[in-house]
């Protein structure tokens, strides 16, 4: 079963929690005047993933996708790394304005569990270098069976890591968050280091919704179910947004992803459209060939 899938999501209780204590903390610590940034994309610009969203005829499908949105979370760096040459030629097709938010490769982050990588991350972190300006956030994402047992392997991989590439870390092993010394820990290590914390938002996994930011950054992985929930999921995010913004948060950056991904750029372009009509902002609204509502 795809991660966080339930067979009927409208049991299931979405009500974004409250934050933890230690958010409100952390964006006063660093609170900003200026209006934070806001960037939503999707995981993938694949025409096969996407069916339905690009124009007949297309033949670059990440170039047109940056007509319509600003960022992307970039998947495809899980699977290999690419040689700088293609990161390159992906930075050439895009605008000024737009950024990545690349995964670190599942092999440093499943095989090796972020032990003896060095060279690995080595490789890794010189082939997003040639993104320059438009490297966003740098995603490393654990397996669910990485528990708090390997704390001393995630600690000694966050001390190495090189500070002049931001990252955000997403957990999903429930014990980081259900054991209070084990979660507290975890936020003093992330806070020190400057690491932020994704909140994953899926069905399934309620328990991964933290709440708890440790830097002036929220990076949410929002999965909708396909169901009429989704949109009502979307207003409670608008509203936390909006307390966020007041406690002078810098920076939010909100993917979606669908059971089925071919509704992403339709949810992504519901969310833009309220962004800009409550906030003020001027967001790119991504054009729907096909489609105008989920449902």
């Amino acid at each position: 079963m795809k991660f966080g899938k339930v067979e009927d999501p409208s049991v299931i209780d979405f009500t974004l929690p409250p934050d933890h204590p230690g958010t409100e903390v952390i964006l006063n610590k660093y609170a900003s005047k200026d209006k934070p940034s806001i960037e939503v994309g999707c995981a993938k610009w694949n025409k096969t993933d996407l069916k339905g969203f690009y124009p007949r005829g297309t033949k670059d499908e990440l170039a047109y996708y940056s007509t319509q949105f600003r960022s992307i979370e970039l998947n495809a760096t899980f699977y290999r790394i690419f040689p700088p040459e293609q990161v390159e030629k992906w930075y050439d097709k895009t605008p000024d304005d737009f950024k990545f938010f690349p995964k670190v490769p599942q092999l440093i982050s499943q095989f090796r569990r972020l032990k003896d990588c060095e060279n690995i991350v080595e490789e890794y972190l010189t082939s997003m270098a040639a993104f320059k300006e438009k490297l966003g956030m740098i995603f490393l994402q654990m397996p669910q069976n990485f528990a708090p047992k390997s704390f001393p392997d995630l600690e000694n991989f966050i001390e190495q890591w090189p500070k002049e590439f931001p990252l955000t870390l997403e957990l999903r092993h429930t014990n980081w968050y259900n054991q209070g010394d084990v979660a507290e820990q975890l936020y003093h290590l992330l806070e020190s280091h400057g690491i932020s914390h994704v909140i994953t938002d899926t069905a399934g996994r309620r328990d991964l919704m933290h709440m708890r930011l440790t830097t002036p950054y929220a990076f949410i992985r929002y999965t909708g179910a396909n169901h009429e929930s989704d949109y009502s999921r979307m207003d409670d995010w608008l509203d936390r947004i909006a307390v966020w913004i007041d406690q002078g948060i810098q920076g939010i950056y909100f993917f979606v992803h669908q059971n089925l991904e071919k509704a992403s750029p339709l949810l992504s372009a519901y969310f833009i459209e309220k962004l800009n009509t409550r906030f003020g902002y001027e967001l790119q609204i991504p054009e729907t060939q096909s489609q105008k509502s989920l449902f």
